[in-house]
């Protein structure tokens, strides 16, 4: 390695260098109440789809109804509400800040580290069948832990994002959009849709959380539940729309001389569309969750060696020691 990389290597950014380069501005205040606003938006939509499934059923049958309202409150418990808790309750890395903010997050990060540290090797020595961390990363991890070495906890944290985790994440995407795509296939209902795909999406970014065990900042969640809710809104207007007989009618006169068998194609393109349609849509959900954790773990990392210099608390102590030393007796002159 040549002296000019060497050197280039041992620099550190300052945090104004950092800010200037990976701080945005942002309003965190704006963010909380949007990102509430939104879940709440979830939350609205899936009762509508809840409420409206159990309305059809009551029209048929009473007794069927009040069993179906009954299941479709604990669905709502179990796929809406906890999930929802799990996600804000875990911490996030605070990654975009400024000279004044620098220190406290990167205190915070290393809490945060840590927690996750703890979580991998608790669940890796305690739970059988975990398969999602490679278990020779995990023991060294559990040293560094041990010896409070924090440049070893980052390194094998590093380590296992980079391999065992990104690849145990790209396998619970493909699982939650073949889920989403079989059961959208055979739903056939605008709102079963809907509602399967904002649960689906939802209980994926959890399963993405727990497995790197920490959460994007409120600013990328508002930006994730958006999609979610975006695409529970396309999941339901697919539902509506009869995809297949667009198709259908290009298949020539051959197809139309035969209406049952024009019939039955049209059904099955219709839940193959709607189906790629939904899968795919989660499969989005879950790239984009990810690539906001590994932007995020990137940036903390940055941030944990950047060099903080010339901070308010720094210009303070200057001036009060510019204060002491005017007290000390030193007498401005007088004017003549």
């Amino acid at each position: 390695m040549s002296n000019k990389n060497r050197k280039n290597e041992d620099e550190k950014l300052t945090i104004y260098e950092y800010e200037q380069k990976f701080s945005k501005r942002e309003n965190a205040r704006g963010a909380k109440i949007l990102l509430t606003l939104i879940a709440s938006a979830i939350g609205v939509f899936l009762f509508f789809c809840l409420f409206s499934v159990t309305m059809r059923v009551w029209d048929i049958n009473m007794y069927a109804g009040i069993g179906v309202a009954c299941a479709s409150a604990l669905v709502y418990i179990i796929l809406y509400i906890v999930p929802l808790i799990r996600i804000f309750k875990t911490d996030y890395f605070i990654v975009n800040v400024n000279a004044r903010t620098a220190k406290e997050a990167k205190s915070h990060n290393k809490k945060v580290r840590r927690n996750i540290a703890d979580k991998i090797i608790d669940l890796t020595g305690k739970v059988e069948g975990v398969c999602w961390y490679d278990n020779e990363t995990v023991g060294k991890l559990a040293i560094a832990v041990k010896n409070n070495d924090e440049k070893g906890i980052m390194k094998n944290l590093t380590a296992l994002y980079s391999g065992s985790v990104k690849k145990s994440a790209k396998e619970l995407i493909f699982k939650s959009s073949v889920k989403s795509g079989m059961y959208s296939a055979l739903s056939q209902t605008n709102k079963v849709d809907a509602m399967l795909v904002a649960v689906l999406n939802l209980q994926l970014v959890k399963d993405l959380i727990f497995l790197y065990g920490f959460r994007p900042s409120d600013a990328k969640l508002v930006r994730i539940f958006a999609r979610i809710l975006q695409n529970s809104l396309i999941a339901y207007g697919l539902g509506g729309a009869k995809i297949g007989n667009s198709v259908v009618q290009t298949m020539g006169t051959a197809v139309r001389g035969i209406p049952l068998l024009g019939s039955a194609i049209s059904t099955l393109v219709d839940s193959s569309v709607q189906g790629l349609t939904n899968g795919v849509l989660t499969t989005v959900i879950g790239y984009q969750t990810i690539k906001y954790l590994n932007n995020e773990y990137r940036l903390q990392e940055i941030l944990d060696g950047v060099e903080i210099v010339e901070t308010e608390e720094a210009f303070k102590e200057a001036c009060d020691e510019l204060e002491k030393e005017l007290k000390k007796g030193k007498k401005l002159p007088q004017a003549v």
